[in-house]
Parts: structure tokens; C-alpha cells; sequence
């Protein structure tokens, strides 16, 4: 047994049955609970972090808040710390946890009387519930357009990274009033080239769809973690039957444009794209976007949510996607809540003894790192 893992045992306690995790192998309780919450979205759906559990994310958890007068949900993954290079043979497995945001958005959704004496109540129930499952931390993306992260600034330690774009949904004259005038033009241009628009979900159309993003990724030169294997999207088009298309845009019936595009209970995200960069003179992506705004009003739903630039910075990426409206008003915002800070620092000083640790390190949690999962 190793030294660190002595130092950090836990000791044991008891909670409030109101307040509980639901596992992922609950399917039906657990869709049931996200769909109560009248603001629920895709990221919360069971279906959804299945798919991300075979990437190897962790192990999705529901936690359910119910005193009778205010009720939260969150969802996480559940990322067995044992399981990082960095602490691999030095922390037993099994044991010692900390919670992320699936990939994407996420955070408490809140409802009812929204006291300061409700909020407590939760918070205390929720750090007792981690602290006596050998959660250390939590990691967490809120969600932009619900701007969750406003009720919760007591409970978390917030950073804000950037602004995101989301189109307002209205009407199709909203959608094409926010545009910009060169996405204007861009629109135009493609239509005039013979660029058009479809969406489906064959399972062909995901194939097709996971060799041209596995290419973007290689010019992007994208990290291990974002080639997407074919069984998550065999999980994404099984388990998100109701929730999930691919649109994409063809020049003379070739695909040269392709976007994952995930939606439910009024609310669409961008949430994979990617494109053939022998046809961006063609302009597809400002059409596919734009009709995917199209599709998304003529069939109920209010927003559509592109994402930001890398990392929350404003750069061409970001630029590119305010072109779909100037006057977006969602921003980037992650927050961090520590369940046990002795253990917490006991973890991130033992980063700190190795050569290549960044003692000026931004990522949450300091003791994990981008490459270290």
C-alpha cells in the first residue's frame, strides 16, 4: 500500500435518502428524472453519456436533490483517479474519484423555491454524498444558453473563458436579420454554386460523417481524445434516436460538408462538424449551419448553439461563427468545487514533484492535466 493512498482514507457517514446518485444502468428512472426538469437538454440524457462512457470518459452519475420545496439534477462522469498516468500504482483503485462534465455542457439544473436556505441544503447534501464516495473534485461546463452557472456562484468557483454564439430561433427573418452581411453574401454564394442541404441518419451518413472528422482531425492536429471510435457513434445512433442528425452539404451529390447536430426539448447544438477544405471556396458550412437554424424553427425549437472558438478565445473559429449572430449573448463558463481540499492538495502536490508540472497550470483539477487521463 502506497504512501499517498494511506494519507488520503476516508472516513464514512450518512446522508439524506431525498438526495441520491442514479446510475447509468437505470435507464428509464433516470430519463425520467432529466425530463421532469423543464429546462432538461440532450447533454443530460442517459443515451448521451453512454456514448461517452465507451470513449472512456468515466462513468456517467445522476444526482438527484428533491427536499420538497427545490429540486437539482446534475450529470456527471465519474473518473477513477487511480486510472491517470500520473497516479497510476500510488492511489488504489476503485477508491479515490473526481467528477467532470460529460463533453459538452452540463451543471445543476434548479427548480422551485430557489432560497439561499434551499441552496445550502443542497450543498450540503451534495458534498456529503461526494465526500462519502471518495469524490476530491468536480469539473464543470455550464451551460450557455440555460445560464445555469447564475444560481450556483455560491457553490462553485466560476471562470468565465470566453463568449459562445447562439442564433435565436424565432423566425426564419430573425435568423437572417442576425446574420452578418458577409454570411449574407456566403449564403448566397453557395446556393448560386450548387451546394445543397440534407440531413439523415443512416447509418452510412455517421460513417461518412466519422471518416471526414477523423481527417479534420488530422489537419487540426487534434489530440488522441478527439477521434471518436465507430462504437460511439453507433451508441450516438442508437441511444439518441429522437436526439440526434447528421445534415450535410454536397457539391454535384459529393458530401464536402458534415455536422453532427443533437437536439431535444427546444434547444439544437452544433456538436461535431467538420468539412472537405478542397471546397471551402464554396462556401458550405455558412449554408449548412444556416439551414440547420432553418430546420430548427420550421420545427419548434428556439436556439442553436455553435460552441466558441478554441478554448473559449475569440479567434477566427469564433469569428467565424458570430457571422450567425452578431448579437449573441452566451459566454463560456467552467467552475471547479473542491469535495475534500486536504486530499485535493495531498494529489496536487504530488504533481508538483515531477519535472514537467506547470506550477502555473490553469486546468481543473490542478492535479490532472490534458494528457494525463
Amino acid at each position: 500500500m502506497s504512501i499517498i493512498y494511506l494519507i488520503l482514507l476516508l472516513e464514512g457517514g450518512k446522508y439524506d435518502l431525498n438526495s441520491r446518485m442514479v446510475a447509468f444502468e437505470e435507464t428509464k428512472e433516470w430519463d425520467k428524472i432529466v425530463k421532469s426538469f423543464e429546462k432538461y437538454d440532450v447533454y443530460y440524457l442517459n443515451g448521451y453519456t453512454m456514448a461517452f462512457q465507451l470513449h472512456s470518459d468515466g462513468v456517467p452519475q445522476l444526482f438527484y436533490f428533491n427536499n420538497t420545496q427545490m429540486r437539482a439534477m446534475n450529470v456527471v462522469m465519474k473518473r477513477d483517479i487511480a486510472e491517470d498516468k500520473h497516479f497510476a500504482g500510488n492511489v488504489k483503485k476503485n477508491t479515490y474519484f473526481d467528477f467532470a462534465t460529460p463533453y459538452g455542457y452540463g451543471g445543476f439544473i434548479i427548480e422551485g423555491e430557489i432560497t439561499e436556505d434551499n441552496l445550502k441544503c443542497l450543498d450540503e447534501e451534495y458534498t456529503l454524498i461526494c465526500k462519502n464516495s471518495g469524490i476530491i473534485s468536480e469539473f464543470t461546463r455550464f451551460h450557455p444558453v440555460l445560464k445555469n452557472y447564475e444560481v450556483v456562484e455560491g457553490i462553485y468557483k466560476t471562470l468565465t473563458l470566453g463568449k459562445t454564439i447562439t442564433m435565436d430561433l424565432s423566425s426564419i427573418e430573425q435568423i437572417w436579420s442576425n446574420l452578418s452581411h458577409q454570411n449574407r453574401t456566403n449564403i448566397r454564394k453557395a446556393k448560386d454554386l450548387g451546394v445543397n442541404i440534407g440531413w439523415g441518419r443512416e447509418p452510412e451518413l455517421f460513417e461518412k460523417f466519422r471518416e471526414m472528422y477523423n481527417v479534420t482531425m488530422n489537419y487540426d492536429n487534434a489530440k488522441s481524445y478527439y477521434y471518436f471510435k465507430k462504437d460511439f457513434y453507433d451508441s450516438i445512433l442508437r441511444n439518441l434516436e429522437d436526439s440526434s442528425l447528421i445534415f450535410y452539404a454536397t457539391s454535384e451529390e459529393k458530401i464536402i460538408a458534415v455536422s453532427l447536430v443533437l437536439y431535444t426539448n427546444k434547444q439544437i447544438h452544433l456538436h461535431l462538424c467538420a468539412s472537405d477544405r478542397e471546397y471551402m471556396h464554396l462556401a458550405p458550412n455558412n449554408l449548412l449551419y444556416y439551414q440547420v437554424a432553418c430546420w430548427g424553427c420550421d420545427n419548434g425549437y428556439t436556439s442553436l448553439h455553435m460552441g466558441s472558438g478554441v478554448g473559449g478565445k475569440e479567434d477566427s473559429l469564433y469569428r467565424f461563427k458570430k457571422g450567425f449572430n452578431r448579437k449573441s449573448d452566451t459566454y463560456l463558463i467552467i467552475g471547479e468545487k473542491k469535495f475534500d481540499e486536504n486530499k485535493y492538495n495531498i494529489l496536487t502536490n504530488y504533481r508538483k514533484q515531477e519535472q514537467d508540472y506547470d506550477e502555473d497550470t490553469s486546468f481543473i483539477p490542478a492535479y490532472r492535466d490534458e494528457n494525463g487521463g
